[in-house]
């Protein structure tokens, strides 16, 4: 099966990053809800991709420097669209209390920098609701998927890539990783890395393939899945094959 990963939720119908998108991939038939983790000043987990909060929300600041309270005050729906206003960013429970009931999984980013102590954190929240073995950890950062080993051996993990390199197939061995992440133009350009890693066992999900005409030649390239903007016309496209 060709999973249908939702980027950051529907992101082409509502506003990245929130409730209202992750409610709109669900229902749009993601096999996969993605989305990113980052930790407040005072120590609680949200769901926002960029380090600051300036280009999603009505407010400015680097996440780390704000405290929840100030984020829990700021619009993420606005700048989307006005039917959106309103909208928050999400802390990580929220978002979890939220799919909890869905049939989707999980493909949970964290960003760096991320200490041992938020990794930890991220972890024990999907621990709580029992969503590890819904859910994929995955970071750009090695030594995060590093620490999401060290805190649950049995989560599965996924490293994301800006591009694939000589050491791609030894580095996703060595972190024992399910899913392998590059850009679309790499699994485009490397199907026989893409079929090395699928000797490892490990999947290969490109992001972001919002471009349509690309996605036949994603699947004859052997991508496990496709992270997009656009997933219900994914389910749309793949079922109907």
């Amino acid at each position: 099966m060709l999973h249908r990963v939702a980027h950051r939720g529907y992101a082409a119908v509502a506003p990245e990053n929130t409730l209202p998108a992750f409610e709109a991939a669900v229902r749009a038939g993601a096999t996969i809800v993605e989305f990113d983790v980052r930790v407040t000043a005072d120590g609680v987990p949200v769901v926002i991709h960029d380090r600051t909060v300036d280009r999603t929300t009505t407010g400015h600041g680097r996440v780390w420097d704000l405290r929840w309270e100030e984020i829990a005050g700021l619009d993420a729906g606005v700048r989307f669209g006005p039917a959106f206003a309103g909208a928050r960013v999400p802390t990580l429970a929220e978002t979890l209390d939220l799919l909890l009931p869905a049939a989707a999984d999980l493909l949970v980013e964290i960003k760096s920098p991320a200490t041992l102590d938020e990794v930890k954190s991220v972890i024990a929240h999907l621990a709580e609701r029992d969503l590890l073995a819904r859910t994929v950890v995955q970071s750009f950062d090695p030594d995060v998927v590093r620490k999401a080993r060290e805190m649950a051996p049995e989560v599965r993990r996924g490293l994301l890539l800006f591009r694939f390199d000589a050491e791609t197939v030894s580095l996703s061995r060595e972190l024992a990783v399910s899913l392998c992440n590059p850009p679309v133009a790499d699994v485009l350009g490397n199907p026989d890395v893409v079929a090395e890693l699928a000797g490892e066992g490990v999947g290969v999900m490109p992001w972001t393939a919002n471009d349509r005409s690309q996605w036949p030649a994603l699947v004859e390239a052997g991508a496990a899945g496709l992270i997009t903007d656009h997933v219900g016309e994914l389910t749309g496209w793949s079922t109907g094959r």
